[in-house]
């Protein structure tokens, strides 16, 4: 009994062959908080309609059908949190940080402007997951302040983020 026990806890801290040796315990518990935001009715599964309810979440209704269905054909099953490691691991492999962040941003900004609300991104930040706090916010809009009509250009965020501050430089 012993030995079986010993290989389920290899494979929970991430054997070898396994999706957890791809991250280390931060990004796992990171992408563990985002499974629990998108699976919505929290049955540990995340399918069609908890995607269409973290859409409408972040203020996108009327997801198509077909915009829906085409997500969900990327798993090969149903989406439990193995699987959803298991497809961020897949598509992060080989993938440019930049690219990543840009991405998840994009996904906010569904008309591609490249520019998203400063107070729809603080209602993010300070809501979800890894919550920021008030004095981070303070230091966040210090450093990217908002344009005049309250957008704030996150591909700059976005490269800031992964290749430094040319102030910090210096």
């Amino acid at each position: 009994q012993a030995p079986k026990k010993a290989k389920r806890r290899a494979a929970a801290e991430g054997g070898s062959s396994n999706v957890f040796s791809m991250f280390d315990q931060t990004q796992i518990q990171e992408f563990k908080e985002a499974f629990t935001v998108i699976d919505q009715n929290r049955d540990g599964i995340i399918d069609k309609e908890d995607l269409r309810d973290t859409f409408a979440a972040m203020g996108r209704l009327n997801v198509k059908n077909e915009e829906l269905d085409e997500m969900m054909k990327e798993a090969s099953g149903p989406i439990n949190f193995t699987v959803f490691l298991t497809m961020f691991g897949e598509k992060l492999k080989g993938a440019d940080p930049e690219d990543v962040i840009t991405g998840a941003f994009k996904v906010l900004d569904p008309e591609g402007k490249g520019v998203i609300k400063k107070q729809f991104l603080e209602e993010l930040l300070t809501t979800q997951c890894d919550r920021f706090s008030p004095e981070e916010i303070k230091n966040m809009w210090a450093a990217f302040p908002p344009d005049v009509t309250g957008m704030v250009d996150y591909k700059n965020i976005c490269y800031v983020i992964t290749h430094g501050d040319a102030k910090d430089q210096e």
